[in-house]
């Protein structure tokens, strides 16, 4: 029996290196962006001079798709011209910066953090896992906040209950980054994803619109599946595997007498405040939408779809965030002047720079792709070999959201992946019938249930120094090896609750969010 178990695991160990080594040889995001336009380039004066086309399958549109070369006359006068403006108009951009001004404040201020320690800290015994696993994933609203703050403190709860380290460190990296989508409220990672995907709908309808909105219904209701998910494998699979903690194994002693913080007087009153303008502030917000008559409602329908609240929600994230971070940061005496403020924003801003590096590649890759045609060719010729191979409804889903899994294990950056493959995927499954909120709801699933088995993942490094600490012989192999349970059971779960979501019941996975698309 032991044999069998030492080879299975021998086999996983292989495979996870060969994935770490598959990772390794991909260049740095930024990097891959800069090479895709120059293949992407050449590609186009290529296929361009064989004249590959395509016929066009719209209704109104007759006639072919003919690929344009970038090397043409028209073509580098189209790369010179719109450089700027590729950039300055990818969607992405300024609505993921708004996003993240609020999110900084809170964040600054420490609301945030008390917030989540006092979910974890004040838990009951029974329900300390699922605490820690939901914090987790709910702790995605303010970037990497969990990563560092929350997996750590999970490792010392653990610890301080007489439980192994290593499964709490487990169960909170499994809800930062395995459920790394799901949320109960709107963050940074919806307007981003929405944006790319926004873009890459237009190659087939130009005035297709996505709001950071469209999968919330969705992931609402998948932090609640990844959180038991989570628990549950934790308590019966991860925890009993590692068995009893033997305090020998500590790479560094002092780790063991560091002990867990409860919430202090002023941030308890800090909190409560916070909590108190994010009440009001949702009350003013329910009375303009909730009533038939309510100022940001649709003017011409009367509806909340298409209304101003739904085109305008990075602006509802940035005060829900910015006045009770502010609020906490006043009466803790962390923000104690409007220079406070400014200095929060500024360093949310000093850590994006990363970010709109990559955007500003990513936006001439996208641009590129839709102007040569090559995106249009590519969806109709995949959407036709779908069809052709029956490949319709959750079998056709299943492929998407496991295609995507695979490119995650060695392009983990969410923005990154979804800039590259959403102008391919996107386009191509409207063309089969499929809305893209619901295209982009199922690769959000991909996405994020293979981020804890990737050391290509960009907190991989820093969890693994955690582990370390508690258990001095922990290697890349031992963490991945640990956290596929989670991985596994997580993409199943993810992939059944979606399939009874759209198949099955017909929800709508979030606000004004269709399921099929009709090609105009």
């Amino acid at each position: 029996m032991s044999s069998t178990v030492s080879q299975k695991n021998s086999r996983i160990q292989h495979f996870l290196k060969g994935v770490e080594w598959l990772g390794n040889l991909l260049p740095h995001p930024i990097i891959l962006f800069m090479l895709m336009c120059g293949i992407l380039i050449v590609l186009s004066a290529i296929l361009h001079y064989f004249d590959v086309s395509v016929l066009d399958p719209r209704p109104n549109h007759s006639g072919d798709i003919l690929v344009k070369s970038l090397l043409s006359q028209e073509g580098l006068a189209y790369m010179v011209s719109s450089l700027v403006k590729n950039f300055t108009g990818f969607a992405p951009l300024g609505t993921v910066l708004v996003a993240m001004l609020g999110v900084s404040i809170a964040e600054s201020s420490g609301m945030i953090s008390a917030a989540l320690r006092g979910l974890v800290v004040g838990a009951p015994r029974k329900l300390v896992t699922f605490t820690i696993v939901f914090a987790a994933v709910i702790s995605n609203t303010a970037a990497e906040l969990g990563y560092v703050v929350l997996i750590p403190l999970a490792a010392m709860i653990f610890h301080a209950l007489g439980r192994h380290p290593l499964a709490g460190l487990a169960a909170a990296f499994a809800g930062v980054s395995g459920g790394y989508s799901a949320n109960l409220l709107l963050g940074t990672v919806d307007p981003l994803l929405s944006g790319i995907t926004q873009e890459a709908a237009r190659l087939i309808d130009p005035n297709y619109v996505v709001g950071p909105e469209a999968n919330w219904y969705f992931m609402f209701v998948s932090t609640f599946l990844v959180s038991i998910l989570g628990y549950l494998v934790t308590e019966k699979i991860v925890e009993p595997q590692l068995g009893n903690y033997d305090p020998q194994d500590a790479d560094d002693p002092s780790i063991l007498q560091h002990k867990v913080e409860k919430l202090a007087p002023n941030e308890k009153k800090g909190l409560m405040w916070a909590g108190i303008a994010m009440l009001i502030f949702s009350l003013l917000l329910a009375w303009t939408i909730v009533p038939e008559d309510g100022i940001l409602r649709n003017t011409k329908t009367g509806l909340v779809a298409g209304s101003p609240f739904l085109h305008g929600i990075v602006v509802f994230i940035f005060i829900f965030f910015a006045i009770p971070g502010y609020i906490y940061g006043r009466v803790t005496g962390s923000m104690r002047s409007s220079q406070d403020i400014v200095k929060a924003m500024s360093k949310g801003m000093a850590s994006m720079g990363m970010y709109i590096v990559l955007v500003f590649f990513a936006a001439q890759f996208v641009a590129f792709f839709k102007w040569t045609n090559l995106g249009s060719i590519v969806a109709v010729k995949g959407a036709n070999l779908l069809i052709n191979l029956g490949l319709t409804g959750s079998i056709l889903f299943v492929g998407f959201i496991l295609v995507c899994a695979f490119i995650n294990l060695m392009i983990s950056s969410a923005s990154a992946q979804w800039a590259l493959t959403a102008p391919i995927f996107v386009p191509m499954l409207m063309l089969v019938g499929y809305a893209p909120e619901v295209i982009q709801a199922a690769y959000r699933i991909g996405d994020s249930t293979t981020n804890i088995i990737t050391p290509m993942m960009s907190y991989f490094g820093l969890i693994m120094a955690v582990a370390v600490r508690y258990k001095k012989d922990t290697g890349v192999g031992t963490l991945m090896a640990m956290m596929i349970p989670y991985s596994f059971i997580f993409i199943i779960g993810w992939i059944t609750l979606f399939y009874l979501w759209v198949f099955v019941f017909g929800l709508p996975v979030g606000p004004g969010s269709f399921t099929y698309f009709s090609t105009p």
